[in-house]
């Protein structure tokens, strides 16, 4: 669930700042102007539905005293770098849909973008394995 939301939340930021305020690029930029707010409009609808179905599932996991705040967390940061990532390489690279900026030379966008991305998925699978960890230790504990 922290992953769906992970990947709901980074994907409302990237529709909110670089395609709403900023106007570097729609989610389909091969088409005409209003082919690309469209494809805005179905993008922005995933990232809504993604990060409302994993409030529902974070809810549910609360209401039966089963969450771990600590892989919730975890699965955000991992959601969101592999999100990015996916979009970085997938979506900019191999399919073209778009690109970061148009008109600059894109190697320090990409850079950062990507490089971000990474950092955040190792940041998640360290702060998963520590939150795995716990959890064996813990359960050792009441078996003990």
């Amino acid at each position: 669930m922290g992953v769906l939301f992970g990947c709901g939340i980074i994907a409302f930021i990237d529709e909110a700042v670089f395609h709403q305020l900023l106007h570097w690029h729609h989610f389909y930029d091969r088409s005409t102007p209003a082919a690309g707010l469209v494809s805005d409009g179905l993008f922005h609808a995933f990232s809504w539905f993604a990060t409302v179905a994993s409030l529902f599932l974070f809810a549910d996991l609360r209401r039966r005293d089963a969450l771990d705040t600590r892989r919730w967390a975890g699965g955000i940061l991992v959601g969101i770098g592999a999100f990015q990532l996916y979009d970085g390489l997938v979506h900019h690279k191999v399919l073209d849909l778009h690109q970061i900026r148009y008109g600059v030379d894109l190697l320090p966008y990409d850079l950062l973008w990507n490089g971000a991305a990474v950092v955040f998925v190792v940041a998640g699978l360290v702060v998963l394995r520590t939150a795995g960890r716990a959890g064996r230790r813990a359960g050792a504990a009441d078996r003990a």
